[in-house]
């Protein structure tokens, strides 16, 4: 969960459709720009946490954040059911699904938890297949990650359960690559970045990268990459935390002792 909000914050000063093209490279400096902030990506992973932690229903925990976070990045179509009487789901297969589910990798014990209940946590609102699968195949790589599955694993796993091609280099689509906030657009180069990297940091940056989607991409990324490599570094984990307000530190730390694994502590 938390290597997920670290990637969003670091990634949210590029990842508007202005500011893309300036972050097509891994070495930018600082991490933490001065204008990093959380968006809608740590809201709604902290909304499913906190669902998961107390029992709540996803909607009515993803409402509830929205109403208490409207500035904070959201999707029109989001808003618009996030306002509604009725709300439904509205058929998305926008990456929304895939940002915000981390917590649930962490909080169930075998895949196929993992996966039921992703699919749960997404089609609230994002019913559409493909926003589904984005959903269960970040949340499986996650799972598969910190259950100590090689990258090749990974990788073989996700490909073949959603379909998803990873046999690209992101060195070879970055040049092209273009702001896409749909879930087969964004899941399949995070996991790559992934899979490229060596560490967390290098992961997040390498997500980055590419540009677009860029915070969206990174959290994704970011969520797989602090389950494989053992946590978030504390000096990277520290200048994120300070950028959180009360109420979502509260939540990320309640669910990091009721699992002390997605801290990093096992």
């Amino acid at each position: 969960m938390i290597g997920a909000i670290v990637g969003d914050i670091i990634g949210s000063v590029y990842e508007n459709k202005i500011s893309w093209m300036s972050s097509k490279r891994a070495d930018f400096e600082p991490l933490f720009s001065p204008k990093a902030r959380f968006t809608d990506d740590t809201v709604l992973t902290v909304a499913v946490a906190d669902a998961l932690l107390h029992g709540l229903d996803f909607t009515d925990a993803i409402r509830d954040y929205y109403a208490r976070y409207p500035s904070a990045g959201f999707g029109g179509q989001f808003k618009r059911w996030a306002n509604s009487d009725n709300p439904e789901p509205y058929g998305s297969w926008g990456n929304g699904s895939a940002m915000r589910v981390s917590p649930v990798a962490w909080a169930f014990e075998t895949l196929d938890e993992v996966l039921h209940r992703a699919k749960d946590s997404a089609r609230v609102t994002h019913d559409h297949p493909e926003g589904v699968k984005g959903a269960q195949a970040a949340a499986a790589a996650i799972f598969l990650a910190r259950t100590g599955a090689s990258k090749e694993e990974i990788r073989h796993e996700v490909e073949r359960r959603f379909a998803y091609d990873l046999s690209f280099n992101l060195d070879d689509i970055r040049p092209s690559f273009v702001f896409d906030v749909s879930c087969q657009g964004t899941v399949p180069p995070a996991v790559v970045a992934f899979l490229e990297s060596s560490d967390y940091e290098s992961a997040v940056r390498l997500a980055i990268s590419l540009g677009g989607d860029a915070d969206t991409l990174a959290c994704i990324a970011g969520g797989i990459a602090a389950a494989f490599y053992g946590g978030v570094p504390d000096a990277i984990r520290r200048q994120a935390v300070e950028r959180l307000d009360e109420s979502l530190l509260q939540v990320l730390t309640e669910f990091e002792s009721r699992y002390p694994a997605a801290a990093g502590g096992g």
